[in-house]
């Protein structure tokens, strides 16, 4: 029997700058607010709007590029899993907070549009293409064949 799946996919648009601390071991804590929308026609035909906010927390490495590349308008996708917990206020009253905790993000849109988020914080912001070039993996040695070269259609199993 499976044990349960607890699973979250939002795509959204940021509606603040991202807030990145730091733990006491050094492990970036990042965490954003996101604005998903749907739309819907009442009874009259009319397209009625309702905008969800999600509070959505990144950890380690992901936390770090996260607080580095988005802004506020940034348009991005997220996977992770939902929530729940309590804690008690100030006022001893017990809270209750909701939040999704991250394990996957891709930024979304273009340099010029909804992606970039325009302005938005004082530190500069660095190109994407540096991005992209830290995440591709390590150039394989023209010498070794690639992996599936040898691999017949014939001997697919379905």
């Amino acid at each position: 029997m499976a044990r349960g799946i607890n699973k979250v996919i939002l795509v959204g648009n940021l509606g603040d700058d991202p807030e990145t601390k730091y733990t006491q071991s050094g492990m970036a804590v990042t965490v954003i607010r996101l604005a998903t929308t749907s739309v819907r026609k009442d009874r009259e035909g009319n397209s009625q709007e309702r905008t969800e906010w999600h509070r959505v927390k990144f950890f380690g490495k992901l936390g770090e590029i996260a607080g580095e590349y988005l802004r506020k308008g940034s348009q991005c996708y997220v996977e992770g899993s939902i929530r729940y917990d309590k804690f008690t206020g100030q006022d001893g009253q017990d809270r209750y907070i909701t939040e999704i905790v991250a394990d996957e993000m891709q930024m979304l849109g273009g340099r010029g549009g909804g992606g970039g988020g325009e302005g938005g914080g004082d530190r500069p912001r660095p190109q994407r293409q540096e991005y992209a070039q830290r995440q591709q993996p390590p150039a394989r040695a023209a010498s070794q064949p690639a992996p599936m070269d040898d691999f017949a259609d014939d001997e697919i199993p379905f």
